[in-house]
């Protein structure tokens, strides 16, 4: 897998409550996962980028943006790099497969919001193969149709 591939799932609802899914993902070669949630709204964290490591990204609670970059050289990246973008709630139940050799980061939409990751290394293994980079360096973090205004897009 070359580039970044969302897997979407589904929410069913009966009388007992809800299921939420994402049947199309496959945990084959993941060795740990991580939850990760930033102080509040419109916060985006650093680039993490992998050589060797893939990861999984899906939101347990909230919204977010989710972007990832295809790294070209990893001591000075091009800032022109294609952005991968996605929006991603927990009403609307996905993974996000990134691959190995890109960088990821990610900003809350709305308050509460959590990520869970998934890893193929080890926390050794992905100490020792991480590679990071301002929030900024690249920019996807723009709202599309609108802008913050107190914790809100308007």
């Amino acid at each position: 897998m070359e580039t970044p591939i969302l897997f979407t799932g589904d929410l069913v609802l009966d009388d007992r409550g809800t299921v939420g899914f994402v049947n199309d993902f496959n945990f084959k070669d993941v060795k740990r996962f991580y939850t990760v949630t930033n102080h509040r709204v419109g916060f985006a964290r650093d680039w993490h980028g992998h050589k060797t490591e893939f990861k999984c990204a899906t939101v347990v609670s909230g919204a977010a943006i989710v972007a990832a970059v295809k790294i070209d050289d990893w001591e000075n990246p091009s800032k022109d790099l294609k952005i991968y973008r996605y929006h991603m709630s927990a009403h609307k139940p996905s993974v996000l497969f990134i691959p190995k050799g890109y960088a990821n980061s990610f900003m809350a939409l709305t308050e509460g919001t959590k990520l869970m990751f998934f890893s193929n290394l080890t926390l050794e293994e992905s100490k020792r193969d991480d590679f990071c980079y301002n929030t900024m360096y690249w920019n996807p973090w723009t709202i599309q149709g609108g802008k913050f205004v107190g914790g809100k897009v308007e």
